[in-house]
């Protein structure tokens, strides 16, 4: 609109000067043909009067003293030539031959003569002035050429500039006042159709397939942009019962990967539980003399097998139901050498940069991930011959970092992007739930774990907490 209104303004500008050019070009003609009448007349009256036989040899005699009062009359400045073009005759009162030319140029003369035209028009341009002259035969009563008539015409173009400069002025006043307007007006079309837009920008920014999204409402949308809301609108219909789709897909997903983890681990102990009761039916007899031993281990055995069931609940038990963190002020430093404590190898060592590190954490969630961690490292040092397992605690920044390393057959690369996942693990035994448990402990505070390792060269697992939680957090 803006750039229409500037275009506008120009080209109408452009036309108006053309415009006015032409005009006064039109009105030097037409001014100079008139004055040449009217000249020619008072010539023509001046021959009839005269007592001077009409030729070429006595205009100067004709026009001795008529010149002037002509020149008067019709108040311009004439000049009159022979046939040969040599000058006869000024209007002026005192004769200035460097004013006028005492001889015609052979361009005027032979065009006279040559064309069959009467009238000739010269044009010039002078210190940015324009000038015209035109030369015109002098007839006798005949109508025989006896001399050549010069007027010369300065356009005087003061008045017609004055006039287009303050039409200018006037009319650029105007186009500056259009413009404003338009700018003002463009400004309010603009945010009105803009702000329709700003605002389904801002609900399809704040779009989330996590959370309820809420629809899109305009008070008197354009056609289009009441399309473009309803498309909106009906996408996030669509996009809830996607969500709810997919949250009922992942959950029944979940349980049935659960189930199978159970019934896969549970049947594990159940098999060998199987074969020893079998083995006992089939070589029990009452009358052995050792039937209290065979008793006795047979018992021994099945408790075991009972206690690992046990065991393989309890750990899908943790996973599923994180208890709600207790969060208290605790020295870190303590609470992980009394995680340490219940265990009894002789190659785990324990480092600590300070003897008090202080961070709000939940105690027996802290001690489960130092727990997990070294039992993780434990079970990777069987074969080697110098096991060592390494614990620190040092204070970094605003956060609490806790290294465990081992020096075990480390993790391969095909295994690492998985080592967090629920049921994933590499060892005969164990329901792979560790780490994962590990990772949602740390992730609910805030903090991060990280883990290098080298195969046959060891593994090292960081965990970062922050020392302080935030309010959102705490909430």
């Amino acid at each position: 609109m803006i750039t229409l209104v500037v275009v506008a303004s120009v080209l109408i500008a452009g036309v108006t000067v053309y415009q006015y050019k032409e005009q006064g070009d039109d009105y030097h003609n037409e001014r100079l043909e008139r004055k040449e009448e009217q000249l020619i007349k008072s010539i023509n009256y001046t021959l009839k009067e005269t007592t001077y036989p009409v030729t070429t040899e006595n205009l100067h005699l004709i026009f001795s003293e008529d010149i002037y009062k002509i020149a008067n009359i019709q108040n311009v400045n004439f000049n009159i030539y022979d046939l040969e073009g040599n000058l006869v005759k000024n209007s002026r009162p005192s004769f200035d031959s460097n004013t006028f030319a005492t001889c015609l140029d052979a361009e005027i003369l032979n065009f006279l003569r040559g064309s069959g035209e009467t009238r000739f028009v010269e044009e010039k341009r002078a210190a940015g002035d324009n000038y015209q002259s035109t030369y015109t035969y002098i007839h006798d009563l005949k109508f025989k050429p006896i001399g050549i008539l010069h007027l010369p015409y300065f356009e005087d173009n003061t008045f017609n500039n004055m006039e287009l400069k303050e039409f200018l002025f006037r009319l650029g006043m105007v186009y500056v006042l259009m413009l404003i307007a338009a700018i003002i007006l463009a400004y309010f079309i603009s945010k009105y159709i803009t702000r329709s837009l700003q605002a389904i920008s801002d609900k399809m920014n704040r779009t989330n397939l996590t959370q309820e999204n809420e629809k899109i409402y305009l008070d008197r949308p354009g056609e289009e942009i009441e399309k473009l809301v309803d498309s909106y609108n009906r996408m996030i219909d669509e996009l809830e019962e996607s969500a709810v789709k997919l949250a009922r897909s992942e959950r029944e997903q979940a349980w049935r990967e659960m189930a199978k983890q159970v019934a896969h681990e549970i049947k594990n102990p159940l098999t060998p539980l199987r074969l020893t009761v079998q083995s006992f039916e089939r070589k029990f007899d009452p009358n052995d003399p050792d039937i209290h031993e065979k008793l006795k281990e047979f018992s021994k055995t099945l408790i075991q097998q009972i206690d690992t069931m046990s065991n393989i609940a309890t750990a899908f038990s943790s996973f599923a139901d994180m208890p709600a963190q207790q969060n208290e002020t605790l020295n870190v430093v303590k609470v992980v050498k009394l995680a340490l404590e219940i265990f009894n190898e002789d190659y785990i060592h324990f480092i600590a940069d300070e003897e008090e590190i202080v961070a709000k954490l939940d105690r027996t969630q802290l001690i489960r991930v130092i727990t997990n961690l070294v039992k993780n490292a434990i079970q990777a040092v069987p074969g080697v011959d110098s096991p060592r397992i390494l614990v620190t605690v040092a204070t970094d920044g605003p956060e609490v970092k806790i290294s465990v390393a081992d020096n075990g057959i480390g993790i391969s690369e095909e295994f690492k992007h998985k080592i967090y996942e629920p049921k994933f693990t590499t060892k005969s035994s164990g329901t792979g739930l560790g780490l994962g448990m590990v990772k949602n402990i740390v992730e609910n505070y805030g903090g991060t774990i990280t883990f290098t390792s080298q195969v046959g060269k060891g593994t090292v697992f960081c965990v970062r907490f922050p020392k302080e939680q935030s309010t959102e957090r705490k909430n």
